[in-house]
């Protein structure tokens, strides 16, 4: 028996351990550019609360539709009065006894018509019973209402700016996903570069320490070495802190955890960044999604002054009502039974509201809304001239960053071209050990300016791609 509960207890602790690992281990993710771009619009947080409210839209639209639908509803009620609800009459035997003698021609003895005395007596009397029941139901059809027949005009137009507020926010999260996974990936090929370059400076501090146990060269050769090796040991440091910082930053843009693993597929050089930058010069402000946003403010505004000017229009309704009551004096009875009283009602009508004089609101309102729209319509003529001057601003930027990237380019095989020349020199005995430092860093030089004005030249092709609505 305890052989068997220890069992038990073993491979429950097994199943729980194993479970934790399992929760805890991290999920890796190979992307392409493309790849993170979708990732970070499917994940991200801003762009779900969106998409929520263009539910949330669409849920409205259907309460509206509602509201221009028959309306019925149904109402019963049980009742029993404690204590009856009673008016007061007079009594009958005494008022009606004045009556019949009148009426006979009975006179007093003065030969006068006898009068009914001015006090008499009274008594309690109920029209009710005490057990009611009341059952009815009602339908109501609006026929015409202003806010309601706009609000069925305008659900199209809702719905349009929802999506459209969905394609601003994932233009703006495309332009920082990519602007981070471009940012990781040259920071990573030049960690590779910057690691060639420091495996070259360690052979070179082997090669030195040999020579100068042959006496070729003096111990001042192999320092030198050694402290631009050490600087470059502190560069891959900064480098890699950097790069982990990148990738935080990355994982945050797509929404995944920062204990995921991420490893970027794609690779640059100067012919991918020159890819679908072809422009003929015109600016198409349609394929801007800030610009259909506008738009669709726009008729936002044009439905509200309508609305607003609609509601000088009565409110039309038809309606139908039937209600039954059924009363009884005893304490209990079955529905059914013969002591229940049943009468019923039905009743159609048709109500109009007519607005006479409001104070002159509506007319202000309707004031308003069309400030409203003229206030749009320059947003529009300003994004139009913003759109303007960032495509030149961003094609120019574009062209000078590709220039520089192709001239640090050349500078770079320049640089190669002189470190192998030098340390041919100095394998031959021509040249010294400085030289070949001097080329190094040169070339190191080179390499890092090649790789500045690549992630500029991307940046400018991103901010490029944006301005003329082609960033996707």
């Amino acid at each position: 028996m305890k052989l068997l509960t220890r069992s038990k207890l073993l491979l429950l602790m097994t199943v729980i351990v194993t479970g934790s690992i399992t929760a805890q281990t991290p999920t890796e993710y190979k992307l392409s550019v493309k790849d993170a771009v979708n990732l970070s619009l499917k994940n991200t947080i801003d762009i779900k609360n969106l998409r929520v409210d263009s539910l949330k839209q669409e849920a409205q639209n259907k309460e509206i539709t509602g509201m221009a639908l028959p309306q019925a509803s149904a109402s019963g009620q049980v009742g029993h009065y404690l204590n009856l609800p009673k008016i007061l009459f007079p009594d009958a035997g005494e008022t009606s006894i004045y009556t019949v003698l009148n009426k006979e021609g009975v006179k007093d003895g003065s030969g006068n018509t006898i009068q009914p005395k001015y006090s008499f007596t009274v008594r309690e009397f109920s029209f009710v019973q005490p057990w009611n029941i009341t059952a009815g139901a009602s339908v109501s059809q609006l026929l015409f209402q202003p806010e309601v027949f706009v609000g069925l005009l305008a659900r199209k137009t809702s719905i349009e700016f929802a999506s459209n507020n969905i394609k601003v926010a994932e233009v703006k999260q495309i332009e920082q996903v990519q602007k981070a996974y471009y940012q990781v990936l040259i920071a990573e090929q030049q960690l590779d570069v910057l690691k060639k370059t420091i495996q070259r400076m360690e052979k070179l501090a082997t090669d030195q320490q040999q020579l100068y146990k042959n006496g070729f060269v003096e111990k001042l050769d192999i320092d030198k070495t050694t402290v631009s090796l050490n600087n470059l040991k502190a560069t891959e440091t900064q480098l890699n802190n950097m790069i982990e910082m990148g990738y935080a930053a990355l994982k945050f843009a797509m929404g995944l955890k920062q204990t995921d693993v991420v490893i970027l597929t794609d690779k640059l050089n100067n012919e991918s960044v020159k890819e679908n930058i072809l422009d003929d010069g015109t600016v198409d402000y349609n394929n801007r999604s800030e610009l259909t946003l506008l738009n669709t403010v726009k008729k936002l505004n044009q439905l509200d002054i309508k609305r607003n000017q609609l509601g000088y229009l009565p409110t039309v309704a038809v309606s139908y009502q039937f209600q039954e009551q059924g009363q009884q004096n005893k304490s209990y009875s079955a529905i059914t039974g013969s002591s229940w009283f049943w009468y019923n009602s039905n009743l159609i009508g048709l109500s109009v509201s007519v607005p006479i004089f409001d104070g002159f609101q509506r007319k202000y309102k309707i004031q308003q809304a069309k400030y409203s729209l003229e206030k749009t319509n320059n947003n529009i003529e300003q994004f139009k001239q913003a759109v303007d001057l960032e495509h030149n601003v961003s094609k120019i930027n574009l062209k000078n960053a590709i220039l520089t990237m192709d001239a640090q380019k050349k500078n770079l095989e320049l640089a190669e071209q002189v470190y192998n020349t030098t340390k041919k020199k100095y394998e031959q005995g021509v040249g010294s050990s400085f030289e070949v430092l001097q080329a190094d860093t040169e070339w190191q030089r080179a390499y890092g300016n090649y790789f500045d004005a690549m992630y500029n030249a991307v940046i400018a092709k991103i901010n490029y791609l944006k301005a003329i609505g082609k960033l996707n």
